[in-house]
């Protein structure tokens, strides 16, 4: 069986953007090519290691990082995926030894001209952000997630192209010095051809239509996060900010905040973008598009809060004992390959 991998950082709250953009293409994807396969299986993980390259700012920082584990699991039942399928392994990263030490040994076959090259390193250092030896290290750890478990495909965004090609490198060098030792994950264009998606979904900031809705940026007004009540979600989307233009079109650039709204009702609704445009062509009243963008939302958060309270921790902690239980002898494995290989053993 080919392994599908994929996760996301256990920072911050998820919201409407990360759901619509992460989880909810992960759940199509679990329904489709998944669940009742012999082909595939999916490796879900929480990258908690990857979290704490981005710096905090106090010990309770660190400390709430349990509790947003917790929060991003029970979104993944929430959403469709089925946890007591066979097909699927759910584990924490920093609960995996094996990934820490293959990142130390790729760390021997990987330039730092590579790494010094990666996009959200420099844009990082350029910003004079506070990038540490971790952040820096970053995609050689990724090339351990993805290469331990020999993955094929990793479902992700444009963001996250770099690390994917980076971790074929990192193998090819490997395999080419040593033999067929780490299964090469898939180029990106067969990526994106696999996740079903002609190109990743990124909503908006609400407040600021040209910046992706994110976890890593404060912007509560722009912001819908998950655990907020629908009057608050309904007050957030009323206030959005649109234009002056008083004309709805499908026009991303010179009406980003109409086309994200459109994009928001389209995805929530399962209509096509087009068609959800021509219900609203040529109306200048913007209100209309809002009223309708919150009332589906807010049937998303009463939907989904009532599914995440009904999820205890205790059935989440059951499932990852016995995922990190498989996902340790696997990676265990691959690890005593390398010993063998490097003359560790």
């Amino acid at each position: 069986m080919q392994t599908i991998l994929s996760g996301i950082k256990n920072t911050g709250t998820p919201h409407i953007g990360s759901y619509l953009g992460f989880y909810l293409p992960l759940a199509k994807l679990y329904k489709e090519k998944v669940n009742n396969s012999t082909d595939f299986k999916l490796n879900l993980f929480i990258p908690d290691l990857h979290a704490l390259t981005v710096t905090k700012d106090t010990a309770t920082d660190y400390k709430r990082m349990g509790a947003d584990t917790m929060q991003n699991l029970k979104l993944y039942m929430a959403c469709g995926i089925d946890f007591d399928d066979p097909n699927v392994t759910v584990y924490r990263q920093s609960k995996v030894p094996a990934h820490s030490e293959l990142c130390v040994l790729l760390n021997n076959f990987t330039g730092f001209g590579e790494l010094s090259r990666q996009t959200q390193f420099k844009d990082s250092q350029q910003k004079g952000d506070d990038v540490t030896a971790g952040f820096f290290d970053y995609p050689v750890l990724m090339a351990a997630d993805i290469l331990l478990y020999g993955a094929t495909y990793i479902p992700t965004g444009e963001d996250q192209r770099q690390h994917i090609e980076l971790a074929r490198d990192i193998a090819q060098r490997f395999n080419s010095k040593f033999g067929e030792i780490f299964t090469l994950p898939v180029e990106y264009k067969k990526q994106v051809e696999f996740a079903m998606q002609e190109e990743p979904v990124r909503i908006m900031s609400l407040s600021e239509p040209t910046n992706k809705m994110s976890k890593s940026v404060t912007d509560p007004k722009g912001t819908v996060d998950l655990t907020d009540t629908p009057e608050i979600a309904t007050k957030k989307i009323m206030s959005a900010i649109t234009d002056s233009m008083a004309n709805i079109k499908l026009n991303r650039l010179e009406q980003p905040g109409i086309y994200n709204l459109l994009q928001i009702i389209s995805i929530f609704t399962n209509q096509k973008l087009k068609d959800v445009e021509a219900k609203y062509s040529g109306s200048d009243r913007y209100g209309d598009l809002k009223k309708d963008v919150a009332e589906v939302v807010s049937q998303f958060l009463e939907e989904t809060q009532l599914k995440l309270n009904q999820i205890s921790d205790a059935e989440v902690y059951d499932v990852l004992a016995r995922g990190e239980a498989e996902a340790n002898l696997i990676a265990n494995k691959t690890i005593q390959k390398v010993h063998q290989t490097l003359g560790l053993a």
